[in-house]
This record gives C-alpha cells, sequence and structure tokens, in this order.
C-alpha cells in the first residue's frame, strides 16, 4: 500500500490517480496510524512552507519513525521543501531538517512563480530515474528551491536564472520539486520507478 498523507495541504487525488495508473494500491491517510502498514509513503505540498509545516506536524513522530524504518518517501513540490531545515518563505518555521539545508527563493529577474515545463540535468544515476534522460521535460510550479549544504544528494537540476534542485536522493527519501502526477508519460515513469522501489 502507498499512503498519501493527507494533512491538508496537497494535490491528493491527482497523486491517487497517477499512482493507480502506475498499478499501485495507493491509499489517502488522514491518521499518522494509516502509515503504520505502508510499503513506500507520499508527501506531498502545495502552499506556504510554514503552513505546510503547521499541518504536517501532527504526522511528524509517525514519519520520522517510517524513515528511519526504511519506508521507501516520496516528497512532491513544498512536499521537497519541507525536508529541508528551513525555507526563507516562512521565517523561524522549522521543516522536518531530514536534508540540511534551506530553502531559498528564485532569484529576481526570472518568473516567479516558475510555472511550465523545463528540462532536467541528471546530476547522478538513482533508481527513481530508472528511463529519464538528461533534457526531459516535467511540470513545475514553484518560487522557491532546497539548497541542500552536502550536493551529493541532488540527483537532478533544471535552469530557471540559477541552477535549481529539482531532485533530491537519499537512502529511502526521493524528492521533486516538479510535479510528476501532472508531466505526462514521463512523471508517471518515476511514479511507477518509487512503487516498484518499495516492492523490493
Amino acid at each position: 500500500m502507498i499512503a498519501i498523507v493527507n494533512y491538508g495541504m496537497g494535490n491528493l487525488f491527482s497523486i491517487y490517480n497517477a499512482m493507480s495508473r502506475v498499478g499501485a494500491d495507493p491509499k489517502i491517510v488522514r491518521d499518522p496510524d494509516g502509515l503504520k502498514e505502508a510499503d513506500g509513503i507520499v508527501i506531498p505540498g502545495v502552499g506556504a512552507f510554514g503552513s505546510c509545516m503547521d499541518q504536517l506536524s501532527r504526522f511528524e513522530g509517525a514519519l520520522l519513525q517510517a524513515f528511519d524504518e526504511g519506508v521507501p518517501m516520496l516528497g512532491i513540490c513544498v512536499g521537497m521543501q519541507v525536508l529541508f531545515e528551513e525555507s526563507e518563505e516562512s521565517p523561524g518555521a522549522r521543516g522536518l531538517g531530514w536534508i540540511e539545508g534551506k530553502v531559498v527563493r528564485l532569484p529576481e529577474g526570472v518568473m516567479i512563480p516558475q510555472m511550465g515545463w523545463n528540462s532536467l540535468a541528471i546530476k547522478r544515476p538513482v533508481e527513481m530515474l530508472n528511463g529519464i534522460f538528461d533534457g526531459d521535460m516535467f511540470y513545475f510550479v514553484h518560487s522557491y528551491y532546497g539548497r541542500p549544504k552536502d550536493p551529493s544528494v541532488i540527483a537532478a537540476t533544471t535552469e530557471h536564472g540559477v541552477e535549481v534542485t529539482a531532485i533530491v536522493a537519499k537512502d529511502n527519501l526521493f524528492a521533486t520539486q516538479f510535479h510528476p502526477e501532472k508531466s505526462g508519460a514521463k512523471g508517471l515513469r518515476i511514479l511507477e520507478n518509487f512503487v516498484r522501489f518499495t516492492r523490493c
């Protein structure tokens, strides 16, 4: 079962439908206890970093336990950003801190938010990118992006006035700044790879 965390800040049904299309058994989970039997966990996110963390706080203990136990996790958009320690968007708000670093605003002089399709530059091979290649296009909607202290966790970037972290991967944690559920066949391929990873 793939648990999609419903903390009131995500594009749940698009993710649910996309997961169903790639052969997963998705379930929208509204309570931390619902994560206990999950083979994989999706952390979606739409909105401001601070508001997401406020709503996500009741899941934090259960998520940390699952993370420590090696359950595969997928963060999407702001669901990726909350994995960092903090964000310029919400000064004083604490992120989950599973990835050391900070979420920063896109630079002045570019369209903010970045909204639309952009290409990936793959930095290192990871299982979740099987079948994905340099130049493949994915759908982004964001004004901020994660800047990890350890660049080795970056699996792919995109360009939008600056090199933007598009994918991070660390142990059982994988996250995308773009929306795979809105990115056509290539986005579905990433979700399919995640589902396959949960079954290893």
